[in-house]
């Protein structure tokens, strides 16, 4: 188990990382979400022992590691940047944390090439570095950390130079992996779609804070306050300001739409609703889809889905609609709102009430 109590870190005056208190249990996977410099390196320093916190500490099966170097923990480390080393062929970067170890040479051969088929490095075993494409490269790190049977394994965005369909296939067996070995498995990732993709748990992220920490597909659907919910969002999440009030959500005096079931039991007064780009349509998905009259402000197309741009109620939104919507920008349109899914937010940005 890995925790941090209070862990802190600090330049000059400035926090990189707030006090933070996290769990980790073994056999886990743990995403770290936030856009870049929300903290999600300098956090995952921390706990490898890279970097020594300001004030707080650092524990691991309840020993304190605060003032531990790296180089005695037992730890892997992969980052997008990837290094290897360019003198050695890729079989022997896959085998040199097993070499240190002391292996014998039967279970480095049997390691390597497992770790090098799963990574589809098998035919390049013999080739250096420098004679590989970036994908290459950046796949060798990442066998050279699966054999290494670290305690802990930190993937700073380490799919980002691999091509579509093996990252596909990544997100989908390293955690099967690392929580097969017992180890804490922490992936920091900016992508949304990257956390949903990996489940297990995540932890968001925002200016060395920790917003949210629990099961992934939770703390999407249930964020505890505004600023999660949109750290999980991409395309952004859509808000707006309004009033509630005999059973109908209103802007000003003009009534926008009946109150859903589920914020029924809201007090009446200020609120901001948040729903994602994908509850918004130009169809009807019920009778509980709100119809709205938005004015159209782009439209761009992404393969098989649209994203298109509007505005209405002074607020830009975005409806995220499946096939080609090609409209043209400055045109009245009938859209609708799943209000299944709307969530509510207070002055203080904490969630009042989620779908």
């Amino acid at each position: 188990m890995l925790e941090l109590r209070k862990a802190a870190k600090m330049v000059g005056t400035d926090y990189h990382i707030h006090p933070t208190d996290l769990v980790l249990e073994r056999g886990t996977l743990n995403v770290l979400l936030g856009p870049t410099l929300s903290g999600k390196t300098s956090l995952m320093r921390l706990m490898a022992g890279l970097d020594r916190p300001t004030s707080g500490t650092v524990h691991f099966d309840g020993v304190d590691v605060t003032g531990v170097p790296v180089q005695k923990r037992n730890i892997a480390m992969v980052y997008q940047q990837f290094i290897n080393y360019p003198s050695l062929t890729v079989y022997e970067n896959i085998a040199s944390p097993m070499r240190i170890s002391g292996k014998d040479k039967a279970e480095i051969d049997r390691e390597v090439k497992r770790a090098a088929e799963l990574m589809k490095l098998t035919p390049y075993l013999d080739r250096t570095p420098l004679n590989l494409s970036g994908g290459q490269q950046q796949r060798t790190a990442l066998a050279r950390a699966l054999v290494k049977n670290a305690s802990l394994v930190l993937l700073d965005e380490p799919l980002a130079n691999l091509d579509y369909k093996l990252r596909e296939e990544l997100r989908e067996e390293l955690p099967k992996i690392f929580s097969e070995a017992g180890a804490i498995f922490v992936y920091a990732t900016t992508e949304p779609s990257e956390a949903l993709l990996l489940g297990g748990n995540t932890a968001t992220l925002h200016e060395g804070r920790i917003t949210q920490f629990g099961p992934t597909i939770a703390v999407y659907r249930k964020p505890s306050n505004l600023i999660t919910a949109r750290t999980f969002a991409d395309p952004p999440l859509n808000v707006i300001e309004v009033a509630k009030k005999d059973g109908v959500f209103a802007q000003g005096e003009q009534a926008m739409l009946s109150v859903p079931p589920h914020l029924q039991r809201l007090p009446d007064g200020p609120i901001t609703l948040a729903f994602q780009p994908h509850h918004l349509s130009l169809a009807s998905k019920g009778e509980l889809s709100a119809p709205l009259r938005a004015r159209t402000l782009v439209s761009e197309i992404a393969g098989s889905e649209s994203f298109v741009h509007l505005s209405f109620g002074g607020k830009s939104w975005v409806m995220l609609e499946h096939g080609i919507q090609d409209i043209a920008p400055d045109t009245d349109v009938n859209v609708f709102l799943d209000t299944r899914h709307l969530m509510a937010f207070g002055n203080d940005g904490r969630a009042m009430a989620v779908a």
